[in-house]
C-alpha cells in the first residue's frame, strides 16, 4: 500500500549563491528514513530561487554555477520588470532556467542519489531570504 507525507519548511536565510543543502533537507524532512522505497518531491515556493541537483564536493562548482548564471542573466536596468531592483528580473530568468522542483528516490531511508550529487539551493537575489519547500513522499513506509 502507498503511503503520503507532506511537510513544509523553510530553509536558513542565505544571500545571493548556489549552496548545497541536502543535509538541510533530511533534517527537516526526518520521514524520509520511514520509507523502503518512494519518490521524493521537493518544490520550492519563489520565483527568484531555484533547487537543482548537482556536485556535492567541490564548492568551485556552486561559484562558477554562480558565475554561469550571470553571464545568462546579468543585473542591470536593461530589464522592464524591476520592481524589487537590478537582481528582479535576473532571479526570475535563472529560477525558470534552474526550476523549482525536484524528484528524488528514495531506497531503504535514505534519497538515492548519485555518489557526486546533492540538493542546491541557487538563491538569486542579493539580500538574504528564507526560502520555503513542499516537500511531498509517496512510497513504500518500512
Amino acid at each position: 500500500m502507498s503511503s503520503w507525507d507532506q511537510t513544509t519548511f523553510s530553509l536558513s536565510p542565505r544571500s545571493k549563491g548556489c549552496y548545497l543543502v541536502t543535509n538541510e533537507v533530511y533534517d527537516k524532512v526526518p520521514q524520509i528514513k520511514d520509507y523502503e522505497v518512494g519518490i521524493l518531491n521537493l518544490f520550492l515556493q519563489h520565483t527568484s530561487a531555484g533547487l537543482t541537483l548537482n556536485e556535492n564536493c567541490d564548492p568551485d562548482v556552486r561559484t562558477d554555477m554562480n558565475t554561469a548564471l550571470d553571464r545568462i542573466a546579468p543585473e542591470g536596468n536593461h530589464y522592464i520588470h524591476a520592481d524589487e531592483g537590478a537582481d528582479d528580473m535576473p532571479g526570475h530568468i535563472k529560477s525558470s532556467t534552474i526550476g523549482v522542483s525536484l524528484s528524488i528516490p528514495i531506497t531503504n531511508g535514505k534519497l538515492n542519489t548519485g555518489t557526486w550529487q546533492g540538493i542546491w539551493l541557487c538563491e538569486f537575489r542579493t539580500y538574504k531570504h528564507s526560502r520555503r519547500i513542499v516537500a511531498t513522499i509517496n512510497g513504500k513506509k518500512k
